[in-house]
């Protein structure tokens, strides 16, 4: 069973679920990316299913995946948009994982006002109360990984991913290969790692050479067994096929074991969402 570890579903900004304004980020694609076309891409390509990732421009809202994950039973999960210091923030959290097809929760920490909440001791109780209740948290710390490492160490329980390898957005060739802080945060047992939309960081055609000795490192860093595979559709810069088959050929330092955890088994066990 293959499993995309993130792909994002959306709708244009309407007046019953209106964007935040001025917008956190800008959108990847004009017009949305709905449901339909996502499970279009994810069936010509052989993709089981996918883990859906509301994106930041739409505000802390989930109704759109969680009515995609509704629409097609046993092809999506959700991990949600949640805001840790919005009024009853903890009662909310307790029953986080109560709603239809939710997984976890997604953090982004690229744009304001998250990423200063890196810094400072905002979100403690949060990380704590996610440990506590057994709620995983992707997280996208792009250029900055050493400031998660932190949580990590101090909440050894609470499972966190570190989405697209912790690389800078913009970064490709060499300038995305300089991953020490997140070899170094494999040290933890209780962090995981997104390889998602490894082609987006290469300057070279299929299959990305100037990113092998990089993604072979975080193999031998967290293992397959940490690692999961994704694309991010709506920004990857290859075909989505290319995207899958760079894992499932292209890397000759995974077993077929390995392919089986990285492109599937990981995502299943590591978000306890088994495979059927």
């Amino acid at each position: 069973m293959i499993t995309d570890s993130q792909i994002h579903v959306w709708e244009d900004d309407r007046p019953d679920r209106p964007w935040p304004k001025p917008l956190r980020n800008q959108p990847q694609l004009p017009n949305g990316f709905t449901a339909d076309k996502a499970i279009a891409a994810m069936n010509a390509t052989g993709i089981d299913r996918a883990i859906i990732v509301p994106p930041t421009w739409i505000g802390d809202q989930n109704d759109t995946a969680i009515e995609a994950a509704q629409a097609y039973p046993g092809r999506f999960g959700i991990m949600g948009r949640f805001d840790p210091v919005a009024p009853g923030w903890e009662d909310r959290l307790k029953t986080w994982r109560d709603q239809p097809y939710m997984l976890g929760i997604r953090m982004t920490f690229r744009v304001q006002p998250f990423a200063a909440w890196l810094e400072d001791d905002t979100l403690n109780n949060f990380w704590a109360a996610c440990e506590r209740l057994g709620i995983p948290v992707m997280v996208l710390v792009p250029g900055v990984v050493r400031k998660i490492e932190p949580v990590a160490a101090r909440y050894p329980n609470l499972n966190l991913i570190i989405d697209h390898m912790g690389i800078d957005l913009t970064a490709k060739g060499e300038e995305a290969t300089n991953i020490d802080d997140l070899l170094a945060i494999a040290r933890h047992p209780n962090v995981a790692v997104k390889t998602s939309s490894a082609p987006c960081f290469s300057r070279d055609p299929y299959p990305y050479a100037d990113i092998y000795e990089m993604l072979s490192s975080i193999y031998n860093a967290f293992s397959s067994h940490r690692m999961l595979w994704g694309a991010d559709l709506t920004r990857l810069t290859s075909t989505y096929e290319e995207c899958l088959r760079h894992f499932q050929e292209g890397l000759d330092f995974l077993t077929a074991e390995d392919k089986e955890w990285c492109l599937g088994k990981s995502a299943a066990t590591i978000l306890n969402w088994p495979e059927s």
